[in-house]
């Protein structure tokens, strides 16, 4: 009956069906940043969020699912391409979600978390066990926010929007609360099993679909327009950025927070935390970036309305605050460094009030770099990559 988990014999790795099944979320978060693109206010903004919480919230709970389901089994394989299917529709949907695709997009979401909790509460795992427990738990939940996410597409206006913070606030208040369900014992912390390196790498994944998201758009935007100098400029400049967010993550931040998983008592809350709550962040960076490279690319001689002007600034600032977060879960501090990147890419805005995108992009861009060389001069301190238990120090 068991025959769907994964067995815990040594370190685990991302099979091709997971990585089969991330290809749709390129196509979902480029869906995202054109939702973006196209809804510049604070309306939008707040459309956009709510949009990407739910793609990450569906591809989040398969990722903790697959890290102990076993990806060679037929039934899981099925599971993974019919989630994978379902994901593509509501990518399909996110350009009308708010509009007349809601149900198409709400609807997919829910039979996403409600079908895959299904089958792990009556499929992957034998009655009495732990695995079984746990999955029904989450399918209270799910089916509760399922209730409150149907019923919003079905409204109009402020009360589909009411509906979908409500169902939002079920499905991300779930795991503070460990999955308690009246009438039944609190979860103990050790309910779930983390295998460390399947689970971080797939996080780690999600970050490149991501920063490859930035490389298309500034791709697919700058081969439709005429290149000039300050084209070609800002066109260098959206890849330098992009690259010093790799450099950012890939080169402490993901080693930092795997160690930390590794070492943890309490493995599934820093697992929570530093991975559910904070990457999401991470990502909001990333995918605001990407619009404010756009925009850029398009207008780099023009001096940007104020809603361009806060996308081009807020991309690198979610993603240093992310970061600064992260070291604030692990450490009980701030990252200097990053901190103050954060204000200097304030400073960079303030200046962008009298001064054009391109300008604006290379001091974004100069304190994105100045960051890495901070990490890199911290990296050179400790002799080389830091030992497990000893790199802590995100450029501190």
């Amino acid at each position: 009956m068991t025959t769907t988990l994964r067995r815990a014999e040594g370190a685990q790795r991302a099979t091709t069906l997971e990585l089969f099944y991330d290809l749709v979320f390129v196509f979902a978060i480029t869906q995202v940043s054109h939702l973006l693109l196209a809804h510049l206010t604070w309306e939008g903004a707040g459309q956009a969020l709510m949009v990407l919480l739910v793609v990450w919230w569906s591809w989040n709970f398969t990722t903790w699912a697959t890290n102990e389901l076993d990806p060679e089994s037929t039934p899981v394989r099925l599971l993974l391409l019919g989630l994978m299917l379902a994901c593509l529709l509501m990518a399909i949907a996110i350009p009308e979600a708010f509009g007349d695709r809601a149900l198409l997009f709400v609807g997919a979401y829910v039979v996403i978390q409600v079908g895959r909790h299904a089958f792990l509460a009556f499929a992957a795992a034998g009655r009495g066990t732990i695995e079984r427990e746990r999955a029904s738990r989450i399918l209270v939940w799910f089916a509760t926010a399922g209730v409150l996410w149907i019923a919003g597409a079905l409204a109009d206006g402020s009360a589909r929007t009411v509906l979908w913070i409500a169902a939002l606030a079920v499905d991300y208040g779930g795991p503070l609360v460990m999955y308690w369900v009246p009438g039944r014992t609190g979860m103990p912390e050790g309910t779930w099993r983390i295998e460390t390196s399947h689970f971080a790498e797939r996080f780690q994944l999600f970050v490149i679909i991501a920063l490859g998201e930035s490389i298309v758009i500034t791709g697919a935007t700058s081969s439709e327009l005429e290149l000039d100098a300050a084209r070609a400029v800002a066109i260098a400049l959206a890849f330098v950025g992009t690259a010093a967010l790799w450099w950012l993550y890939f080169s402490s931040v993901a080693q930092v927070a795997e160690s930390t998983l590794e070492r943890a008592r309490d493995r599934t809350n820093v697992a929570r935390d530093v991975y559910t709550y904070l990457h999401v962040v991470l990502v909001a960076g990333i995918v605001v970036t990407a619009v404010g490279d756009e925009l850029v690319i398009a207008h780099p001689g023009d001096d940007l309305p104020t809603a361009q002007l806060l996308a081009l600034v807020a991309g690198p600032v979610l993603y240093l605050l992310a970061q600064d977060l992260m070291r604030w879960r692990i450490e009980g501090g701030p990252s200097p460094s990053r901190t103050i990147g954060i204000v200097a890419c304030l400073l960079a805005g303030l200046i962008g009030i009298v001064a054009p995108a391109l300008l604006v992009a290379a001091l974004l861009a100069l304190v994105l770099a100045a960051v890495v060389l901070s990490d890199e001069r911290a990296r050179r301190r400790r002799g080389g990559p830091a030992p497990a238990g000893q790199e802590l120090d995100l450029a501190g």
